[in-house]
């Protein structure tokens, strides 16, 4: 659903008018005491006729509101990309549920070959063969010894 306005009522858009809504009919607003039916139904023609104007441009609209939206996405997305023999990291999701102390990620894996782009093949470091996993749920394995020279040499 879209989060943005599409300036048209779901009711218009489906029964082709407007509404009334309850509490103007028990206070008698302008729209209610001024009410003529053959204008009404002019108007109810009317509509007729540009009911599917409306809903192009609401369609135009929602399309509008989802490519601002998935260019905001693919703007964070930081792409990942994996060469034969790299230690990443599986998520433990990947392997079945995870409860809330658990280690989100899983041990270091080898990757063992490139199945499509996006797809790996891992392989456990006790030599276990696991199926392609998608690059979303793999990390890289950061290497202690260079992290520490960098960070804590005295």
């Amino acid at each position: 659903m879209p989060r943005t306005s599409t300036e048209e009522s779901r009711f218009s858009l489906s029964y082709r008018t407007k509404t009334v809504a309850p509490i103007e009919i028990g206070e008698l607003s302008w729209r209610v005491k001024h009410y003529d039916l053959v204008s009404n139904v002019q108007g109810l023609r009317m509509n007729v006729d540009f009911i599917d104007e409306a809903r192009e441009i609401t369609t135009t609209r929602v399309a509008m509101y989802k490519a601002r939206m998935a260019k905001a996405y693919n703007a964070r997305v930081r792409p990942r990309n994996f060469q034969v023999g790299d230690l990443v990291l599986r998520k433990a999701e990947a392997s079945g549920p995870v409860g809330k102390l658990d280690p989100k990620w899983e041990e270091p894996y080898k990757v063992m070959e490139i199945v499509n782009e996006g797809a790996y093949k891992l392989q456990q470091m006790d030599v276990k063969s696991i199926p392609h996993i998608e690059r979303c749920q793999l990390r890289e394995v950061l290497h202690l010894s260079s992290f520490s020279r960098r960070w804590f040499s005295p």
